[in-house]
């Protein structure tokens, strides 16, 4: 037992000798339950608290000596203090009733941590295992990257060396083939030099030959001027002495005449002073002939003026106004009489025969219309009835004007043409003019259709801002003379658009007529009309057997395959041309005709010419419509 207890002391001893080299693993002790009343240090204290429980007994200390913290690694020797330490520990055990429970405790704590400290080694020696074990496997790995890297430096090893191979190679083939290259240019060189040369050589020889040949012609023509030279001077003379006889004859006529006028001009003027004198001297002969002088021009100044003023007079009353642009009367009531009677025969004529409208092709029932029209105004002229006015409305070339012109023809009146956009530049002026219009509009004696073109154009709305004074005078005075119907007049307007109409105009017209554009069979009727027109007869104008003599007789258009079914195709082409715009579509095939070397005209022509005349209508009417917008 007491050797026991002797063994736990000596190792307390150590243990608290060695301080802090041994660490626990479960801290500091605590013998709270075998201690006495007043609680007693732990046997083994950390080497932490140490320094905590003697701190009072250091600083006391501290004043007699200095104080090693590592006592161990200094020269200072040995401390005592943690044997006192253990010292103290030991007497308290010692003293304590449970020593030997507390000897057994710490003997089993001593197994405890050699147990630990076993299982901590076993731990150290499996973890240094597993690290050599890995560290193996990490050789292994560098080891096996190393070979790869080496056989990649070969593999990039044996690729650099076959690149310089390559290149080398290359190169060498670059250097002998830049080599031949110099050898060629060298040979290329020396064959230009060897052809230059032999040129310079044949230019030399050409040059001597070409002085040569220079010298023998400078020598040939010095011979040939100095002949001519020889023979210019010898003609030369000749000539000037013949020019000097020629001109002593010259000179000897010239005086001869002389002598004569400058006789015959004293003669004359002897004679003429003779009169003057007897003028001079006799006073009665100088009033006389100043008086008739005098009388003679005044007569004259006073016949030309009186001519003007008198006709300026009879044209003003009898005259044809300016406004007008086309009448079927004259100038003037004399003028045109032989060709109105004829004209008047041809209508009776024609009146027997048919009721046709010339050229004017219209829809069936707009021609009916136009028809009871003509035949109610040329019955209302023999009863001495009213006339009616008209307005014509229509798509500009839709046969307006001619459709005014065949019924003024189909009732017996006379027509006159004028525009609306001729009273504008008028200006003040207009009314006069306007006034001047009717008053010759009324003395036709079988009536007289007045159509106004473009009616528009100073009829329309008073409202307008654009609207000048002059024209809202020339639009008063023809209310003003259209305000009650008339027996002698027929008005007719025509427009392209009838809503800018003054409202006033609009209530004078009794009669409106709307002319559309042509349908297809109105365009059929039209193309065989113009066919026949412009190609059919084109070469059989009328002319005097006189004229025909000199001048030159113009070429027939022959037709070849040109049936209905092709004027049908293009009477189907043509949807949504004006009459106007089929009129010069014909045209335009008779220019294509004539210029033709054979002056023929067939169906492949005649399709050309009015495909391409269709894709002008279209791009024309693209274009209104884009300016419009």
């Amino acid at each position: 037992m007491a050797k026991a207890c002797a063994l736990g002391i000596v190792s307390a001893l150590a243990s608290a000798t060695l301080g802090v080299e041994h660490a626990y693993a479960d801290g500091p002790f605590n013998f709270g339950p075998f201690s006495s009343s007043s609680s007693s240090p732990s046997p083994h204290p950390p080497p932490e608290a140490a320094p905590s429980s003697d701190t009072p007994k250091e600083e006391e200390s501290s004043s007699s000596k200095v104080r090693n913290d590592n006592p161990r690694t200094t020269s200072a020797g040995f401390d005592p203090e943690p044997l006192l330490k253990g010292a103290a520990a030991l007497r308290e055990i010692s003293t304590s009733p449970n020593a030997k429970k507390a000897f057994e405790l710490m003997m089993k704590r001593e197994e405890t941590k050699m147990i630990q400290a076993a299982t901590k080694k076993a731990e150290m020696d499996a973890m240094r295992a597993q690290f050599e074990t890995e560290r193996q496997k990490v050789l292994s790995e560098e080891k096996q990257k190393l070979s790869q890297q080496q056989a990649h430096n070969k593999a990039q090893m044996a690729r650099y060396e076959d690149d310089l191979k390559r290149k080398r190679m290359q190169a060498e083939n670059e250097w002998h083939k830049a080599r031949n290259q110099e050898l060629v240019k060298m040979q290329e060189e020396s064959a230009l030099r060897l052809h230059a040369a032999r040129q310079a050589t044949e230019q030399q020889i050409q040059a001597q030959r070409l002085q040569t040949e220079r010298e023998k012609a400078k020598i040939l023509r010095e011979n040939i001027q100095s002949e001519q030279e020889a023979k210019a001077r010898a003609n030369a003379l000749h000539k000037q002495l013949t020019e000097d006889l020629s001109k002593r004859e010259l000179i000897d006529r010239a005086k001869l005449e002389q002598e004569k006028w400058v006789a015959a001009i004293n003669t004359t003027f002897e004679h003429i002073g003779g009169g003057v004198k007897a003028l001079l001297t006799d006073q009665n002969k100088l009033i006389v002939v100043v008086g008739g002088v005098t009388a003679l021009a005044a007569g004259v100044y006073t016949t030309r003026e009186g001519a003007r003023v008198i006709w300026g007079y009879v044209d003003r009353v009898l005259g044809q106004p300016s406004l007008i642009r086309e009448s079927s009367r004259g100038k003037y009531p004399w003028s045109g009489i032989f060709s109105r009677g004829i004209s008047s025969l041809s209508q009776k004529a024609e009146g027997v025969k048919g009721n046709g409208f010339g050229d004017v092709v219209l829809h069936p029932s707009l021609h009916k219309r136009i028809e009871q029209l003509a035949g109610a105004t040329a019955n209302t002229k023999s009863h001495q009835a009213p006339f009616r006015n008209m307005l014509f409305y229509g798509p500009p070339g839709t046969g307006k004007t001619m459709a005014a012109r065949e019924l003024a023809r189909k009732s017996g009146l006379d027509y006159a043409l004028m525009t609306g956009g001729d009273v504008a530049p008028l200006g003040s002026q207009a009314v006069t003019k306007i006034h001047q219009l009717f008053d010759w509009s009324k003395k036709s004696r079988r009536g007289l259709l007045l159509f106004i073109d473009e009616a528009d154009a100073f009829l329309c709305e008073r409202n307008k801002t654009y609207m000048s004074e002059a024209q809202r005078s020339a639009l008063n005075a023809l209310l003003f003379r259209t305000g009650d119907q008339s027996k002698d007049i027929v008005l007719a307007l025509a427009t392209n658009r009838p809503g800018d109409l003054d409202s006033a105009v609009a209530d004078r017209i009794d009669e409106v007529l709307e002319f559309p554009l042509p349908g297809e069979d109105e365009r059929f009727k039209l193309l065989k009309l113009y066919l026949d027109k412009y190609i059919a007869k084109a070469g059989e104008r009328k002319s005097s057997w006189i004229k025909s003599l000199f001048q030159k007789q113009p070429q027939k258009i022959e037709i070849k395959g040109l049936s209905d079914d092709v004027i049908r195709e293009a009477a189907v082409k043509t949807d949504g041309f004006s009459g106007r715009e089929i009129a010069k579509l014909m045209a335009g095939v008779q220019a294509s005709c004539y210029g033709s070397t054979e002056c023929v005209l067939d169906a492949s022509l005649f399709r050309e010419v009015v495909d391409y005349k269709v894709a002008e209508h279209q791009q024309r009417r693209k274009l209104a419509e884009g300016g419009s917008l």
